[in-house]
């Protein structure tokens, strides 16, 4: 049976705990760190917050990204992605796409709920 410790997976997430310091959305996924922060970024939230490593169901490991409240917007667009970065080092650390697009308008704040990032145990 295949199997890899937790130790293992905590450590790839806790790159997420330990260096997201802002989420950006999107008007399509970017594919680096560039376009993550100004081509394709509509709106951005620093002092992002992301849980530490804990069980995911039904196996691995998984990061809670906190609920967003006061994004800002500083572009106008649709929203499709969202993009978590390191601006210390320049990284893209993960991406996807949003649960729903959403039609957003510079000036204007941006919400998103709560969500986890994981990876599955060995299959």
């Amino acid at each position: 049976m295949a199997f890899i410790a937790d130790r293992v997976l905590d450590l790839g997430l806790n790159v997420l705990s330990t260096e997201a310091t802002r989420l950006d959305i999107c008007s399509s996924e970017p594919a680096d760190f560039t376009a993550a922060t100004t081509t394709a970024s509509l709106g951005n939230k620093t002092s992002l917050s992301v849980g530490a490593p804990e069980a995911r169901t039904p196996d691995g490991r998984k990061v809670v990204v906190a609920q967003i409240v006061d994004g800002v917007i500083d572009g106008t667009g649709t929203a499709t992605h969202y993009a978590i970065v390191d601006t210390v080092n320049s990284r893209l650390l993960a991406t996807a796409a949003l649960s729903q697009s959403q039609p957003v308008t510079s000036g204007n704040t941006f919400t998103l709920a709560a969500f986890d990032i994981g990876i599955p145990g060995a299959v």
